[in-house]
């Protein structure tokens, strides 16, 4: 047989990868605008240079053309050192030097408001008042904090091209007299000169479209860089800087690009252009040739054609804040966990409206969270125990944060337990969920459902005394494993076993262990916990543990003791043994397993139908 060799693979184009590259292919042919030539060095830019990136707020970017290509950021890093301005001065001081106005003006317009502040940060004026604050707080070190801050948004460390920098430094006199009409009226302090260096610099910054976009979801992704996962920027520097970039980042084009393009965005006279959509994505674009406003012909095409095929504009989102619960149903529509003496089960079955579950989903916003309070404003319809399953939840603001700390503090009678479940320790919104409870939020945090589900049912059963003889040697013939055994058969079994005793806080099962031995427990009380050492069930006597191992199925959690626990213990090669000898009664114990097994399902088919129907 002819030998083959493997072919080899590649990674499938997406849908999104191939738009990209079509739009790339579509506007390389378009010439219109010329490069930047006031500051000679921009000049020499090759004018055919034209690359396309995105990066997504989970760190993945597509690329498509001349995405590695260097060239300066020029005033793209007004919008970063804006929001570094505002995190490490402060809001009052910032908003008291620049305005947030749009100026309808050349972004090199030497004019002011009336109350003679810049009008904004995205103008040359704005941009100079900006960095001389920080001039004046960090002296010669201004500049190395905003390339290091320009390096992080970017994910690597950026550096200078100084051809550029003396270029604009030897170009710059429109940039000298407003920096003069500044320090006319304290916008800039010190030395004139310093405070020019700085911004100077600041534009000759290196980048890459590549670059441009990681900043970009920087920006979307609330502060967070997606690439390093580092924090480059406060929620509010964020949000001020992306509403300034809204009303002016596009120079005196801003009205008609929010207009069309619908995404908050800054350009530069290098050709960059970089484009922040809040929670979905960071664009940058590189094409030198510009037009009468100073903007990429390419990167404006490109980006209007982006939004249109995408339905990017902020102004035109459809979210239905139903879509936040993925189910309501308390457990007259879903069975209790199987297993338990049936005078538990009894309690249970008449108090099954005592549980209620939400099962949330998605972003937990202002008005999402505002319409979750809004389904629990009936109380005829509020429980003993409402569960909040957050295992799907991606995402709480702020607004939402304060909504649902509103719900269980004021809303929800003192009655009602709220459980919190599926928090988990890697859970996005564990941080807020455990800040609120050291907050003094009364409320219960599990990390799974089925672990809110066991405990609030044994909530219900020890109200109503299922609990009462806790202390008190459980029969074996309440055991739902040993269910249909004869008396004689029960004691068979019982004389084959062994009777232990666990201290409290003994581990009576270790999930590395092979599965030998089943315990029936007819006394005390203990938990089966995770390998983080979390609970995922309380059992009380008359349940059975470890009868994983009549299958020979592998353990997959822990078991402790609670309480000093008495158990009857039964190693497999013992059941083997009753097997040969009780056939009837062996075969009536698999099949109490199926039962029991069986009745796991039915709990899970019938939540899974809460969620899909």
């Amino acid at each position: 047989m002819p030998n083959f060799l493997p072919i080899p693979t590649t990674p499938l184009e997406t849908p999104l990868l191939r738009a990209i590259r079509d739009i790339h292919a579509r506007f390389t042919p378009l010439h219109d605008g010329e490069v930047a030539s006031y500051i000679p060095e921009l000049g020499k830019a090759d004018p055919d240079h034209f690359g396309i990136a995105v990066a997504t707020t989970d760190g993945h970017v597509y690329e498509a053309g001349d995405t590695t290509v260097p060239f300066t950021i020029q005033s793209v890093s007004k919008a970063i050192v804006y929001a570094l301005a505002l995190d490490m001065l402060g809001s009052d001081k910032v908003e008291a030097a620049i305005g947030v106005e749009p100026s309808g003006e050349a972004f090199n317009s030497i004019r002011l408001k009336a109350d003679n502040r810049p009008f904004n940060a995205m103008v040359n004026a704005g941009a100079i008042c900006c960095s001389g604050l920080l001039a004046e707080t960090a002296g010669d070190e201004a500049f190395e904090l905003i390339r290091s801050t320009l390096s992080r948004f970017a994910g690597r460390e950026l550096e200078v091209d100084d051809a550029v920098f003396q270029s604009e430094r030897q170009t710059g006199d429109r940039n000298r007299a407003i920096a003069y009409l500044l320090r006319t009226y304290g916008g800039v302090r010190g030395d004139v000169d310093h405070v020019l260096d700085t911004y100077f610099r600041q534009c000759s910054v290196l980048v890459t479209a590549r670059d441009l976009a990681v900043m970009g979801a920087s920006f979307a992704n609330h502060g967070v860089n997606p690439v390093t996962g580092e924090t480059v920027a406060s929620n509010y520097a964020v949000a001020r800087t992306l509403a300034v970039m809204i009303s002016s980042g596009m120079y005196d084009f801003a009205g008609e690009w929010i207009y069309r393009v619908g995404v908050p965005a800054k350009s530069g006279v290098g050709g960059g252009i970089l484009a922040a959509l809040p929670s979905q994505l960071g664009l940058g674009i590189f094409s030198p040739r510009l037009d009468a406003h100073g903007n990429s012909v390419r990167g404006l095409r490109t980006c209007a054609a982006l939004s249109d095929a995408f339905d990017l504009h902020m102004l035109s989102r459809r979210d239905d804040v139903r879509t936040c619960i993925a189910a309501d149903y308390d457990f007259r529509t879903v069975p209790s966990k199987p297993g338990r003496q049936p005078h538990e089960q009894s309690i249970l079955e008449s108090r099954s409206g005592s549980i209620r579950v939400l099962e949330l989903a998605g972003k937990l916003s202002f008005a999402t969270m505002d319409y979750v309070t809004r389904r629990l404003t009936d109380p005829a319809g509020v429980p003993d125990f409402l569960i909040l399953n957050l295992h799907r939840v991606s995402t709480i603001t702020d607004a939402g944060l304060r909504l649902f700390t509103g719900l269980i503090r004021n809303q929800l009678p003192a009655s009602t337990t709220t459980v919190i479940a599926g928090v988990e320790g890697t859970s996005p919104v564990a941080p807020q969920v455990k800040a609120m409870k050291e907050e003094g939020v009364r409320v219960r945090i599990f990390p799974t459902y089925d672990a809110a589900v066991d405990w609030a049912e044994d909530q219900i059963v020890y109200r109503h005394g299922g609990f009462s003889q806790i202390g008190i040697e459980a029969d074996l013939s309440g055991q739902a494993l040993l269910a249909g055994l004869s008396p004689q058969e029960l004691a068979d079994l019982s004389r084959l076993g062994t009777r232990v005793v666990f201290d409290a806080g003994a581990r009576i099962i270790d999930a590395g262990e092979p599965p030998a031995r089943v315990y029936f427990l007819v006394r005390g009380m203990v938990s089966v916990r995770s390998a983080h050492d979390v609970r995922l069930s309380t059992l009380i006597p008359g349940m059975a543990f470890g009868e994983l191992a009549l299958i020979d199925q592998p353990r997959i959690a822990d078991v402790w003791a609670d309480t000093e626990a008495v158990c009857l213990e039964i190693s497999a090669e013992q059941f083997r043994a009753f097997q040969e000898t009780h056939a009837r009664a062996a075969d009536r114990i698999m099949r109490n397993l199926a039962i029991l097994l069986a009745g796991r399902v039915r709990m899970a088919n019938a939540r899974i139908d809460m969620l899909t129907g």
